[in-house]
C-alpha cells in the first residue's frame, strides 16, 4: 500500500511540476530517462548474476553460509565479499532484498551492505592517489570495522 502513496505523490508532483513549467519537467524526465537507461545495464546485470547463483544454490546453501546460523562466520564472509565488490547502491539493496528472501540473515546482510557503501578495495588505488595511502587504509580499515558494529545492531534489532 505504501508502494500506491508513493506513485500517487509522484504523479501530483509532476503534474504541478508540468502546470508550472512544461520544457522544464520535459527536460527533466529526458534526463531521468537518460539516466535510468545508463544504470538499467547494470542494475540487470547483477540482478541477473544474482538470480542465477541463486537459480543454481538452492536457499539452504544460502543459509548455511550466510544465513542467521552461520553466526560471525557469515558476517565475515559477507563483510569480505561486500569490501571487495563494486556494486552500486541502487543495486546493492535489491540484491540484499533477493538474498534476504532466499534465507541469508540480517546480520550478514547489514555487514554484506556497509562494507558494499563504505570500504572500497577496489577503488583503493584511485583513493590513494587522491588522499594518500595512510589516510585510505585508515579509512577503510575504520568503515570496515564500522561495518561489524552495524551488523551486531541489526542483528539485535531485528534478528
Amino acid at each position: 500500500m505504501n508502494n500506491f502513496w508513493m506513485y500517487l505523490v509522484t504523479i501530483v508532483l509532476l503534474l504541478i511540476s508540468a502546470m508550472k513549467d512544461k520544457k522544464k519537467t520535459k527536460q527533466a524526465l529526458m534526463k531521468a530517462w537518460k539516466t535510468f537507461e545508463n544504470i538499467l545495464p547494470e542494475l540487470l546485470g547483477i540482478i541477473m548474476l544474482v538470480g542465477l547463483v541463486l537459480a543454481i544454490v538452492n536457499p539452504e546453501v544460502v543459509s548455511k553460509v550466510i544465513g542467521s546460523e552461520s553466526g560471525w562466520f557469515g558476517v565475515i564472509l559477507s563483510a569480505v565479499i561486500g569490501a571487495i565488490t563494486l556494486i552500486p547502491g541502487f543495486v546493492a539493496f535489491p540484491t540484499a532484498a533477493l538474498l534476504l528472501q532466499n534465507g541469508a540473515g540480517y546480520m550478514q546482510i547489514a555487514a554484506f551492505v556497509s562494507t558494499l557503501m563504505m570500504v572500497g578495495v577496489i577503488t583503493a588505488p584511485v583513493e590513494m592517489k587522491y588522499f594518500g595511502k595512510k589516510l585510505t587504509v585508515l579509512r577503510n580499515t575504520i568503515a570496515f570495522v564500522f561495518s561489524f558494529v552495524v551488523a551486531y545492531i541489526i542483528g539485535r534489532v531485528v534478528g
